[in-house]
């Protein structure tokens, strides 16, 4: 063995690490439980099917012209632009306005109904009977939407047995729509908010009482804050399905109020105008997700306040 030999410097290998001047990247060790990824898969192939193909059919409708059909051409398929143009005419500026104005008013009137029920649901009713009180709840969803309106236009009807008796005709008007959409969707509402309750530690709102503070003070300082994720969720719930209603309007309506869902409706199956039909669907669709994202920025601070 020769003295250079002895001396030399020994060349690193790749098992000891990376080259100098490159920064070591840290493994973190995490102790949670690792899935592969091809569980996700299920998940995704429901979402491609039934979410971004019938949103790209729809979008391709929406870019599409109607023909002429005497000329066998019922749709043109291209980038025509006619069709959201034709959304700003007045008459459907008034048709989204309307939609806005009585789904916010059925919302805020849901609101004003569900949230004192679901309070009272889960401060002031027996532990062994609350279920009961959610079964009574949720016994309207075991019928048909449907069935439910109609049976609205029964007793509001003014030749009717019992809106006759007491004197009321609010039948055809935005009163009767109204109240059709807060009992369709009351417990769309009421659940979410009364979960939101249940968690709540009401030892907090028992100890602000006994500091000194009034009922209306302790709820609006401890109750409000701490139900407001799930409040913002219940009226998310009410409002989106409100905005798109079409068969309450139609019912309950006589179709004198017409919402974006009625024009949808009209479009599709009536005029035949799929492409029309699809550009408003897109119009609604935009509205809504306004709303969304309000809704999502409004949780994520929540989340990160931790509220």
């Amino acid at each position: 063995m020769s003295t250079q030999n002895a001396h030399s410097v020994p060349t690193a290998s790749p098992a000891a690490g990376p080259p100098a001047g490159k920064p070591r990247r840290r493994r973190v060790r995490t102790f949670g439980p690792r899935y592969p990824s091809w569980l996700a898969s299920p998940l995704l192939l429901y979402y491609l099917l039934l979410f971004v193909a019938p949103l790209v059919i729809l979008i391709a409708f929406a870019l599409a012209k109607q023909g002429d059909s005497f000329a066998g051409d019922q749709i043109l398929y291209g980038f025509y632009w006619e069709n959201f143009s034709e959304l700003f005419d007045d008459l459907y500026l008034r048709v989204f306005g309307q939609t806005m104005l009585l789904a916010f008013g059925g919302t805020v009137a849901t609101v004003a109904v569900g949230f004192p029920l679901a309070y009272w649901m889960a401060r002031h009713v027996r532990t062994d009977r609350k279920g009961l009180i959610v079964l009574l709840v949720m016994i309207p969803f075991w019928t048909s939407f449907l069935v439910r309106t109609f049976a609205w236009k029964l007793l509001l009807d003014g030749d009717g047995p019992f809106a006759g008796a007491l004197g009321l005709d609010i039948l055809y008007s935005w009163k009767a729509v109204l109240i059709g959409l807060v009992y369709g969707y009351l417990p769309m509402f009421v659940l979410p908010v009364y979960a939101a309750l249940e968690r709540m530690d009401w030892t907090l709102v028992d100890g602000a009482k006994d500091l000194g503070a009034k009922p209306w003070t302790a709820f609006r300082q401890i109750t409000f804050p701490l139900t407001r994720p799930g409040l913002l969720a219940g009226t998310l719930l009410v409002f989106i399905p409100m905005a798109g209603e079409y068969v309450i309007p139609q019912l309950l309506g006589g179709g004198r109020f017409l919402f974006v869902g009625n024009v949808i409706q009209g479009q599709f199956i009536g005029a035949s105008n799929w492409p029309f039909g699809a550009a408003v669907s897109i119009g609604l669709m935009a509205i809504l997700s306004i709303f969304v994202v309000l809704y999502v920025v409004s949780a994520t601070k929540e989340e990160q306040f931790g509220a």
